[in-house]
């Protein structure tokens, strides 16, 4: 953590999100996958699904924030080449923050002292059964990033201001393995494909700020 001055944003944010507590995430509220797709797989219940956790990083750019984001390793086992927020399963005896920061950590080396946490969006459940917890927090200015070549390809940023407008997302329709179709959120952004449970996550941060989702 930092002694530093906070974000301007970083209390009213915090407002809207769920404090850092264990039970913020136990059989509240969540998006998924299913979503746009209803009935499209068949659901799993809480308690059999793998706890996850991603960080949300805010990074504090002169230019307004921006959201630290990767793009997966070409050697992943899955999900290869995906844009995704660092982040992965929660360890036993980890809480969903704890995680986030050790992934962030772990896959593009950002360390814990230049993030200040403000709290968790919504648990996003995806269609390979996990239950992700969205942990924010702003990223002060002065880290130095270095990607695990096993894990990520790249490391970029988007403008958090671009992220948090529903105008720049679109529904698209992809066909899956098993033949059954997914529809999911995509935006690009500098030529950055960004979708499924990424996208989603992103616009569930923006009903817990503003409000409102598009129908």
């Amino acid at each position: 953590m930092t002694d530093a001055a906070p974000h301007p944003l970083h209390d009213w944010i915090a407002e809207h999100l769920d404090p850092l507590h264990d039970s913020a995430v136990a059989g509240g509220p969540r998006k998924s996958d299913f979503d746009l797709t209803p009935g499209g797989w068949s659901d799993t219940p809480l308690d059999k699904l793998t706890p996850a956790a991603v960080l949300i990083g805010l990074v504090e750019r002169e230019a307004g924030p921006t959201v630290l984001l990767t793009r997966r390793s070409d050697t992943m086992r899955s999900h290869t080449g995906q844009v995704a927020l660092p982040g992965g399963r929660v360890d036993p005896g980890e809480r969903p923050w704890e995680t986030a920061l050790r992934e962030a950590h772990e896959e593009v080396g950002l360390e814990p002292r230049f993030v200040s946490l403000v709290g968790l969006s919504t648990p996003y459940q995806t269609g390979t059964g996990y239950l992700i917890t969205p942990v924010v927090g702003f990223v002060r200015a002065g880290f130095e990033l270095k990607a695990n070549p096993d894990e990520v390809a790249d490391i970029f940023e988007t403008p958090f201001s671009f992220l948090m407008d529903l105008a720049n997302y679109e529904e698209h329709e992809r066909e899956m393995p098993g033949g059954e179709k997914r529809r999911f959120y995509a935006a690009t952004h500098d030529e950055r494909y960004i979708w499924g449970a990424t996208a989603g996550i992103l616009r569930a941060l923006y009903e817990r700020l503003y409000g409102a989702a598009l129908a």
